[in-house]
């Protein structure tokens, strides 16, 4: 299991304690460190959707220019925005089992986790 972020985000710091309280073994990735790349973006957005992996309600979404934010209609454009500015992904990405789980969700966690 892979748990993707940036260490002083909330819902990760959330995440990695829940994790860690239910003795779950886990590898952070931290993606502002360690950076991201195209295709791991694209495998997320292909499972998921781009609009779960892009966190519009981010700080760095409302420091985008209107044009900037009108021009992510389709993956390739979330993709790129999302390379360029890693703190527009929401977090925590928790890889586990060939699938993900995008953002903090307790329920799921112990849903799919434990």
């Amino acid at each position: 299991m892979i748990v993707y972020g940036i260490p002083n985000c909330d819902s990760v710091k959330k995440a990695i304690l829940w994790l860690k309280k239910e003795k779950i073994d886990f590898t952070f990735h931290n993606f502002r460190e360690s950076g991201i790349t195209a295709a791991k973006l694209n495998a997320w957005s292909k499972q998921v959707g781009w609009e779960q992996v892009l966190n519009k309600k981010s700080t760095t979404w409302r420091n985008l220019t209107p044009g900037q934010q009108a021009a992510i209609t389709n993956q390739k454009a979330a993709v790129q925005v999302m390379l360029t500015h890693h703190s527009i992904i929401k977090r925590p990405v928790i890889e586990y089992s060939g699938k993900i789980m995008v953002g903090y969700n307790e329920a799921r966690y112990v849903q799919e986790l434990k």
